[in-house]
């Protein structure tokens, strides 16, 4: 059974399509209410697919998600932590209720739903956690410090978890796409040319679409990677070549 985060468009619905795929039970959530989702997934082939609306930077709506999950499946076996928001401002513009909201739905969050499932996967001795950060944690741009900052807690998140659930089956890695269309990421940079100009910078000159990411997802959650763990994949066509 797999809990994806942030499900409802973008890069996370593209996660819970190629797990659906795949033949696995798909707890889609977001904090959009979009019920459309777990019908489209059961199309996609997830036996009981099922869609809860959830803020993740709730802990007791976070609670209820476990509670449900568990009472309904038995066990979570894949958690993919996706959530996240990507404001963009200057340091003097950015308030601490900006700086904390980032971190509740960026870091927070995937803390909170760790705590909540892992109890689960310790239960069964088996587990496979993929948190998502992002390239900008190595790049050289302006205007997301507090964005920036909440992807490197998440990088360290991932390696403190991977240390500390090991000897219980669990792996816990860290996907760092680069830009990547997305109905979000197309609003943000829409009538220009950003995504042309920024993948002439990478190796692989085309911007990246969520087709693109979900392979290493995929990867991370089999049982090919049963033996890796705490580790950033960096999946942006060449630009950064390491964490």
């Amino acid at each position: 059974m797999v809990t994806a985060y942030g499900a409802a468009q973008g890069l996370g619905y593209a996660y819970a399509q190629r797990l659906a795929a795949e033949g696995a039970i798909v707890v889609a959530t977001d904090v959009q209410d979009v019920p459309s989702v777990s019908e489209d997934l059961m199309a996609q082939g997830a036996p009981d697919a099922l869609f809860q609306r959830t803020d993740v930077s709730d802990e007791q709506q976070i609670r209820r998600l476990a509670e449900t999950i568990i009472d309904r499946f038995g066990r979570c076996d894949i958690v993919v932590n996706n959530a996240g928001i990507s404001p963009r401002a200057a340091l003097e513009d950015i308030t601490l209720a900006d700086w904390r909201r980032t971190m509740a739905v960026n870091v927070e969050s995937a803390f909170l739903i760790c705590r909540s499932l892992v109890p689960s996967m310790k239960k069964h001795q088996y587990g496979r956690i993929v948190n998502i950060a992002s390239d900008t944690f190595g790049l050289v741009i302006e205007g997301f410090a507090h964005y920036i900052a909440s992807k490197g807690a998440v990088i360290g998140l991932t390696r403190a978890l991977a240390t500390d659930l090991a000897s219980n089956g669990i792996t816990v890695n860290c996907i760092a796409p680069g830009l990547t269309k997305t109905p979000n990421t197309e609003r943000m940079f829409a009538g220009g040319t950003f995504f042309e100009e920024f993948a002439n910078c990478q190796a692989i000159k085309r911007p990246a679409v969520p087709a693109d990411v979900v392979g290493a997802m995929a990867f991370l959650t089999s049982d090919d990677a049963a033996f890796l763990t705490g580790q950033t994949l960096v999946v942006n066509g060449g630009l950064l070549r390491a964490l």
